[in-house]
């Protein structure tokens, strides 16, 4: 009697499109932090098993590195965009916290904060390589600030004297606190009052 030879097709690693990893990925991180995100959350979120994980990103350090690497280049890129933008100062300002919220406090969803300030501040006591990227971010975003204030200085958008130095590292400071308030839970009416009362304090400076 003849057998006939079973054929089964090797296996191919399943496709993945890199950017939504990244951002399935960064959704854990977001939720759950460094520390409570599981290979197993970030897997079934990724819809990659750990062997393809580790082969695409490496492990869940290197993961988490990457993801806020690309979250503090692409909020750069978002507000270097606003404060490039022919707009008077204040609603310039207005407008990178307006966008800010929207990220903090999604619509229908729980309030998530900073991706950067709410995950990365605990582990970067004990980890340099997330240290480093917190405050290279930190100082990313005033960065951002500081080049349109000098810029609102030199154009009369300020009064003489005015140091925009100090002034972008006070709205780098509203930042923060819409970050923080937003996941212990204030009001979006309460921190949106916030955010134009900073714009106000920074644009009569």
């Amino acid at each position: 009697m003849e057998q006939k030879e079973n054929k089964r097709a090797r296996g191919r690693p399943r496709a993945y499109d890199p950017e939504q990893a990244f951002s399935s990925a960064r959704d854990v991180f977001w939720r759950s932090g460094y520390a409570g995100s599981s290979l197993d959350d970030l897997s079934a979120a990724t819809g990659m098993n750990r062997p393809s994980l580790y082969a695409a990103f490496g492990d869940k350090h290197a993961l988490y590195l990457q993801t806020l690497d690309r979250y503090i280049e692409a909020s750069r890129q978002k507000m270097d965009q606003i404060l490039a933008a022919d707009l008077p100062l204040a609603q310039a300002l207005q407008r990178v916290y307006d966008l800010a919220l929207a990220m903090y406090l999604p619509s229908g969803d729980d309030a998530r904060g900073c991706l950067l300030i709410g995950t990365a501040a605990t582990p970067a006591v004990a980890d340099i390589e997330v240290r480093d990227r917190l405050g290279d971010g930190l100082r990313s975003f005033d960065q951002a600030f500081e080049i349109r204030l000098q810029q609102a200085l030199e154009q009369g958008e300020l009064a003489a004297g005015a140091e925009p130095a100090l002034l972008a590292k006070l709205a780098s400071a509203i930042l923060h606190t819409l970050a923080l308030r937003s996941r212990a839970g204030d009001t979006r009416a309460s921190l949106e009052a916030t955010a134009a009362a900073g714009v106000k304090l920074i644009c009569g400076a």
